[in-house]
This record gives C-alpha cells, sequence and structure tokens, in this order.
C-alpha cells in the first residue's frame, strides 16, 4: 500500500508537517538535574483533592530541582466539559501556592514559549503527527461505528481492570486502498488508530518513580489516536504534549499504569523520548465499617478542592498534611524543625510513599490547629475576614465593622509560650466563641450541681472584680472558703468530704455562667473583653 499517497487522502488539507512543528519547539535550556513537570486537569469537574496531590508533588519535584512546572488542560472531552472549571483549577493552584511557571488564560493571556497551552488548540499538531504514522505505515484509518467519538482504550481499561488488552487486531487495518477511498467517497467518518506490533504475549520493563521496576504486558491493542471528531485521545495527545514541551517526569495516579504499555508503543512509533513516571497512589477513606474507599467527590465532600475553602481549612495545613501523605518523613521532621520554611524539608518526588494514602480529617485538623496557634491576632483576623467575605457574607459586615474586638478575641490564649490550639478552621469560629459575640443559649451544668452552681453565682456578683488577673482570682479564692470550698488542692485531695469541692469548681460554675461550656480558655481574659457591666448581667440572667 502506498502509506504517502493514504495519508493525503485522510488529511488533504493538513500541510502542517512535524519537521516544522518540532523547529518550533526549541529544546528547554535549564541547569543539569533540573525537572520539567506539568499538571494537566481535564475540566469535566472541579479540582479533586487526587488531582491536586499530584500537582504538588509535580510542583515540588520542578521546584527543587530548578525546573520548570506548567499547566496544560487536557479540553479534547467537549461533551463532559464544565463552563469555568478551568479557571477554578488555576486559581486553586495560584491560592495553594503552587503557580505554574507557564499556563494560558482562556481568551486571555500566555505565559511561556511552549503553548498553547490548551489541547482543543493543539489540534493542528496532533494531526500532523497522526498524519505521519499513517505516511510510514504505523497507523492506519478505522470507519467501524463503535469508534466514533470513543476513547476505547480508556473505557475497556476501566471495564476489565488489566495490565494489557489480548484481543484480535482492529478489521480495519486490513482494508484495502480501493476499500478506504470508497469509505471516503461515501463520507463516512473516521478514527485513526495506532498499527500495534504486540501480539499480547510479550512484556516489556521499565522504572516507574514510585513503584521502582515493573513488568509488565506488551500492548496489543490497535488503539485510538484520533477519534472520528479529529480530536485526540490522552494516549496519543500526551506523548505529544511531554516531547514537544520537555516534559521530563510525568506524575499520574496509578491506575494508568495498565496503560503504560500503549504509551510506550506509541512513543516509540514516534520515535520520540519517553519522561520518566512517577505513578502515585490513590487516596482512600475510611467508612463507618473500616474499610478503604477510594475517594471521590460523589461520596466524600473533602474531595472537592473547594470543599477546604468553605470550611476555612488554613491552606498551608492542607499542603502540609498533603506531605505527610506523599512523603512519610514530613511528619518526623515538621515535629523536629516547628517553625521551618516547609522548603527546607529535603522533599524527594521518587521517594513517595508506597503505601495506600488514607484522608484522615482529624488528623488534617490537628494540623491546622497547630499551624493556625502559631499565628498572630492580626494574622488570624486578616485570614477570617478574606475566608468571610468569600463565604460568609451574612457576616461580613459584622467581621469588618469590629476589627478591633474580634482581633482581640482571637488574642484570648494566645501570646503565651503554650498558645491555645483549639482553631482548625475559620468557619468555627462564631460557633467555638459564640459566648463572645452574644449570651450562652445554653449551659453545660449537671442538674445535681444546680443549688451549688446558683449559690456560687449569687455570691459572686458582690465578689466580681477584673482590676487585674491577680486581684480577681484572689477574690474567688475568698469567696471559695467563706462558701465551704477548699482553696488548698493538697487538703481537698487529702479530705474531699470535708469540702463541697475547689477552687477549680467555682471557677467552672462561673465559666459555665459566663461561656455556656465548662471549658474555654482563659476565663478572665474573656471576662475582661466582654466587660464587667456584661460579666454582671451574665450572673443575674441566671440567679
Amino acid at each position: 500500500m502506498d502509506y504517502k499517497r493514504l495519508a493525503e487522502m485522510l488529511f488533504p488539507d493538513n500541510k502542517l508537517t512535524v519537521e516544522e512543528i518540532e523547529k518550533k519547539y526549541s529544546k528547554r535550556d535549564l541547569p543539569e538535574g533540573a525537572y520539567v513537570t506539568r499538571f494537566s486537569p481535564s475540566p469535566t469537574g472541579w479540582m479533586h483533592l487526587g488531582g491536586f496531590f499530584q500537582a504538588l508533588i509535580d510542583y515540588n519535584i520542578a521546584k527543587r530541582s530548578g525546573g520548570v512546572f506548567y499547566l496544560i488542560i487536557e479540553d479534547t472531552d467537549k461533551k463532559r466539559e464544565v463552563a469555568g472549571a478551568a479557571a477554578v483549577i488555576m486559581g486553586i493552584l495560584n491560592d495553594y501556592g503552587l503557580m505554574p511557571d507557564e499556563y494560558q488564560l482562556k481568551g486571555g493571556v500566555t505565559v511561556g514559549e511552549y503553548g498553547p497551552y490548551y489541547q482543543s488548540e493543539r489540534v493542528e499538531i496532533y494531526k500532523a503527527y497522526a498524519k505521519k504514522l499513517v505516511s510510514e505505515g504505523k497507523a492506519f484509518p478505522c470507519f467501524c461505528r463503535k469508534t466514533e467519538g470513543l476513547d476505547d482504550v480508556k473505557e475497556k481499561r476501566e471495564k476489565k481492570f488489566s495490565v494489557g488488552i489480548n484481543e484480535e487486531k482492529d478489521p480495519c487495518r486490513n482494508l484495502t486502498m480501493e476499500q478506504i477511498e470508497e469509505n471516503l467517497k461515501n463520507g463516512k467518518q473516521f478514527a485513526v488508530r495506532l498499527k500495534s506490533n504486540g501480539d499480547g504475549t510479550g512484556k516489556i520493563s521499565f522504572v516507574d518513580g514510585a513503584k521502582g521496576s515493573v513488568e509488565i504486558q506488551e500492548n496489543s491493542s490497535d488503539a485510538i489516536l484520533l477519534k472520528a471528531d479529529g480530536l485526540p485521545t490522552y494516549h496519543f495527545a500526551h506523548p505529544i504534549d511531554d516531547s514537544l514541551m520537555g516534559t521530563t517526569v510525568v506524575v499520574r495516579g496509578e491506575e494508568w499504569l495498565p496503560s503504560y504499555p500503549l504509551h510506550h508503543e506509541i512513543f516509540t512509533a514516534l520515535n520520540l523520548p519517553e519522561p520518566k513516571y512517577i505513578h502515585s497512589p490513590l487516596i482512600y477513606k475510611l467508612n463507618e465499617s473500616g474499610n478503604k474507599n477510594k475517594i471521590s467527590k460523589r461520596k466524600h465532600p473533602e474531595a472537592d478542592m473547594r470543599f477546604f475553602e468553605r470550611e476555612g481549612y488554613d491552606k498551608r495545613a492542607v499542603v502540609e498534611y498533603l506531605m505527610n501523605l506523599i512523603n512519610s518523613n514530613f511528619e518526623i521532621w515538621r515535629k523536629n524543625n516547628p517553625t521551618a520554611d516547609i522548603n527546607e524539608f529535603e522533599f524527594d518526588g521518587f521517594n513517595i510513599t508506597a503505601n495506600t494514602p488514607v484522608f484522615d480529617i482529624v488528623k488534617l485538623n490537628d494540623v491546622s490547629k497547630e499551624i493556625i496557634s502559631r499565628y498572630s491576632a492580626e494574622e488570624c483576623y486578616a485570614e477570617f475576614v478574606k475566608w468571610a467575605r468569600e463565604n460568609s457574607l451574612e457576616n461580613l459586615d459584622y467581621v469588618e465593622k469590629d476589627k478591633e474586638y474580634i482581633t482581640k478575641v482571637f488574642n484570648i490564649d494566645r501570646e503565651k509560650p503554650k498558645p491555645r490550639k483549639d482553631i482548625y478552621k475559620w468557619s468555627m469560629v462564631f460557633d467555638l466563641f459564640d459566648y463572645m459575640f452574644g449570651k450562652p443559649k445554653s449551659f453545660e451544668i449537671d442538674e445535681n450541681e444546680r443549688k451549688n452552681f446558683e449559690e456560687v453565682l449569687k455570691n459572686y456578683k458582690k465578689w466580681l472584680n477584673l482590676a487585674s488577673k491577680d486581684v480577681w482570682f484572689e477574690n474567688i479564692k475568698k469567696m471559695s472558703a467563706e462558701l465551704g470550698y477548699a482553696t488548698d488542692n493538697k487538703e481537698f485531695k487529702a479530705n474531699p468530704e470535708k469540702f463541697k469541692g475547689n477552687v477549680a469548681k467555682v471557677c467552672e460554675f462561673i465559666r459555665i455562667a459566663i461561656t455556656g461550656h465548662k471549658n474555654s480558655p482563659d476565663l478572665y481574659e474573656i471576662m475582661t473583653l466582654l466587660g464587667e457591666k456584661e460579666t454582671l448581667e451574665r450572673l443575674s440572667d441566671l440567679v
């Protein structure tokens, strides 16, 4: 068969040559050892936690090596594309400090010399490479109805969950030139398929950055390269883009591992250099039965990166928590270096955890508490108001108007050797400190202590003095002694039956009256901030 003639028949309007394309995309001038990575989300939904997990690895591999991290949008699945999704993804990367070195804003600015950075704008490039493969007898047109618009390799992989695809070769690979001409004359649409050399019996091996040496069954599928609508499959676009754009490391989820043989064969057919691969583990979550399920937006709100914004999680905390899942030694490093900049950690993208990471919201909360505890009150207020502007408009006027007061609320128990660690997300502030923004509506008092509780409150109205912390506490001790409570804890422990309780119990009663809770930050600071008038009103409301 005259393959060059066939290529011209299939692509009569495509005059762009591979040689011209490769001249345009010059080799990157980077220092030795520098890596080029890319994050390539599909705008068919919002940013997934798993995608952000991979982007974090990409970013650190590139930036720690003095390389380049770029963003390319895989927007060739137009039927499933969600309007605005690409902008949300870009915004999240920027907000979390993972700003790409190269990117493109839809209809706007392009940063970088290796664009376009939307695959839908690179279609002529893919067609040029498809034409070249056809002209070399390495690809062929397929007119089968089942191929129209389908990414069949992906569908088969998801259905079979198997390594390698054993099946008969596509029947269209044996069409004669006359049959092809007849189909084209009749206006039949065609997809372009790889003419695979594999027979399903061979094995190939490669070194994966996460899994080490891997042996896997060779590809034997005549996979679709260009769909009938002229758009490429991921399998075809990725080798071309990564080669032209100088990608040296590809980070992707381990669910793509079975596709490696196909990609290897496509790289070989195109005579393009392969990047290194890191097939990162997928993130799971424990269900109520204690079993692990892959985290998904359908079942788990935390799978959508917008969840952390809505809830007001500290962005540094989200990044640090995910670093715990990526590199197992990060947690130990952070414990030994509690205030060090995260960039001082020796990140190793080729030594990521081999274990299945399990997302634990409680652990994230602990990380976030630790970080927020080191913020000044002013920093807390700034982050809180930033969150309120985007997520709590009903409270925004109050938050902005009472800056001084809210800042003082954040400062309770903060400027101390061991600052409080009770805030882990900004959305909890009004609930956590409800008593600072209004009188409590419920009280954690045990009914069998009600009598003593009311006795303490009645008397304390006479003893209240907020002149200083020492004076305040000394008055509580004097009142406690008069009411039959121990002021010496050792004496109380030795003879508890002699007393109604101790000073701690008296403070607990007062705390409940003022805050509604048995536990709160420093009681004196709370009462001082509320003021003597408000404090007395709260006591009087109860007795």
